[in-house]
């Protein structure tokens, strides 16, 4: 494909350097575009891979600025609608296998039965998801604009496919640019506002912006570099001013205990070690200390087994249970005896006397790890143990407990999901994620999977207690502060209060989506209004 070198800028007094900076951009702008079909692919995946150093736990955003500018140029300059495609594709094929390559832990686990599916999964994950900054692409490029219109276009169809992608094909919305910055309580208050999906959409202006010097050193151009950039600081400005005087306080009267056996996954459901992985957390659920825990909360299927057909194991876990509080226990549940069969993943809360006073069963469910699709089709085992899916339940409720304010529970990663953690009739006081996380070993994963947490906690202005099996368990605060923790593989218990929610919810906890459509809308309408239409 030939491409015309944009022409030189004039010269200006004191504008050496922006010459030289828009020279440069220029001559690597046609360099990309002008290579052959696979060079370009390359480059567009490579840049992608690297946007995976962006999220948790390395948390290098910066490095979201050449890969966007890429992206752009690619998409922006494309010959075609389906080059433009081929190009988000591409890009998402390397930003999903290099920030997910942690799903390949989970398969060889059992490495006999699934690890020669390992690779095709990460790839076949990542396939998948490339479809959506594909479609981004290709609507940046059917639009036909250029120049700092075209980059709100590309950033507003980039947040229009992450909230896509939280609802198709059961959704899967794993690192929402936004969440590059939940290292940084300030950063990330604007949430509560505009939600993950907001502030994702700011950081892709901001990082997409520089690509108009290109096109020349045009003062107007420089003045948007400058804007996009100025947004990002009045963002980090606004949070640490709501910072400066965010203290909640701590619910009366509630002191948790959370318990992280990090049993390894490969022994989790032996027959054999249920009484033994049940007894280990007993007592680490009765360590002494010098602040008697009011409840204490297990990880996802801390329990496994059905604990309803297992008194012996109900008795160990209320004989740790405080006097006048609760367990909150992951475990399995299956319909009774004589009943088609059907097992849920649960929860239940139990007292001290043995009793259950409570539960949830788990909505949404993990392709693969929890039930098949296509099963017939496909001829596919779940990775999970036993051979029966699991079944749906009705989906967020809010559950009331003995002795703490009403609670919105989330199992595994129901947390993940943008606007979609609470009953908005019947709005509760603090989350509650019980998870695993054992699957993934030491890798990214698990903090990929705190930082979704976090930012559900901020967006809906509530605190959130997250128990994991193997790391990361911490109480964090409506403002995404982390209270108390303890780390990925480690074994033991983390103790403390119960934060409160901020004191009216947030406009994000009321609105939820519809404000991140009207950002989408906004975005996409200026850009169209204000980018120069290319001619034919």
């Amino acid at each position: 494909m030939e491409v015309a070198a944009a022409p030189p800028p004039p010269p200006a007094a004191g504008g050496i350097s922006a010459t030289t900076a828009t020279g440069v951009l220029s001559r690597v702008r046609n360099a990309i575009l002008a290579g052959s079909r696979w060079r370009r692919a390359v480059t567009s995946m490579v840049f992608g891979a690297l946007t995976a150093a962006a999220f948790a736990p390395l948390h290098a955003w910066f490095v979201l600025i050449p890969a966007f500018i890429v992206l752009y140029w690619l998409a922006a300059g494309a010959r075609s609608v389906g080059s433009a495609a081929a190009a988000g594709w591409w890009f998402g094929l390397g930003h999903f296998a290099a920030g997910l390559y942690w799903v390949a832990n989970a398969l060889m686990t059992f490495p006999e039965r699934f690890g020669w599916l390992a690779p095709f999964a990460v790839l076949g994950l990542a396939a998948l998801l490339a479809l959506f900054p594909a479609l981004a692409a290709a609507v940046t490029r059917a639009t036909r604009t250029s120049g700092i219109g075209g980059v709100l276009v590309f950033a507003g169809m980039w947040t229009a496919s992450e909230w896509l992608r939280a609802y198709a094909f059961t959704g899967f919305p794993w690192n929402l640019v936004g969440s590059a910055w939940a290292f940084s309580a300030p950063m990330i208050q604007i949430a509560g506002l505009v939600g993950t999906y907001g502030l994702g959409l700011v950081t892709v202006v901001a990082a997409a912006m520089p690509a108009v010097l290109a096109d020349g050193r045009g003062h107007r151009r420089f003045v948007a570099v400058a804007i996009a950039c100025g947004a990002l600081v009045a963002v980090w400005a606004g949070g640490a001013w709501r910072l400066s005087d965010a203290d909640p306080g701590v619910v009366d009267g509630v002191h948790f205990r959370l318990v992280q056996p990090a049993i390894d996954q490969r022994l989790k459901w032996k027959r054999e070690l249920r009484r033994e992985h049940v007894l280990g957390q007993t007592r680490l659920a009765l360590t002494p200390a010098e602040r008697p825990p009011t409840h204490v909360i297990w990880s996802e299927t801390a329990a496994p087994a059905m604990l309803s057909a297992e008194p012996e194991l109900v008795a160990l876990i209320s004989s740790s249970t405080p006097a006048d509080g609760v367990s909150v226990v992951g475990t399995l549940r299956r319909t009774p005896a004589g009943e088609a069969l059907r097992i849920w993943n649960s929860l239940a809360a139990i007292d001290a006397t043995g009793r259950f006073v409570g539960g949830y069963d788990k909505a949404h469910l993990v392709p693969f790890g929890e039930y098949v699709p296509f099963r017939s089709i496909l001829g596919l085992a779940k990775v999970t143990a036993g051979a029966t899916d699991f079944s749906a339940g009705p989906g967020v409720t809010t559950l009331r407990l003995p002795g703490l304010p009403p609670v919105s529970p989330l199992i595994c990663y129901e947390v993940i999901f943008p606007a979609q953690v609470v009953d908005r009739q019947d709005r509760p006081s603090w989350l509650l994620n019980l998870t695993n996380d054992g699957w993934y070993g030491i890798s990214a994963g698990p903090y990929q999977h705190l930082a979704a947490a976090r930012m559900r906690a901020v967006e809906e202005g509530l605190p959130l207690v997250r128990v994991a099996n193997n790391g990361i368990s911490a109480i964090i605060d409506a403002y995404g502060r982390t209270v108390v923790s303890l780390g990925l593989g480690k074994r033991g218990i983390v103790d403390g209060p119960l934060p409160k929610a901020v004191p009216t919810p947030t406009p994000y906890g009321r609105l939820g989506d519809w404000i991140v459509g009207l950002l989408i809308i906004a975005a996409l309408a200026a850009g169209i209004g204000m980018g120069s239409v290319r001619q034919t």
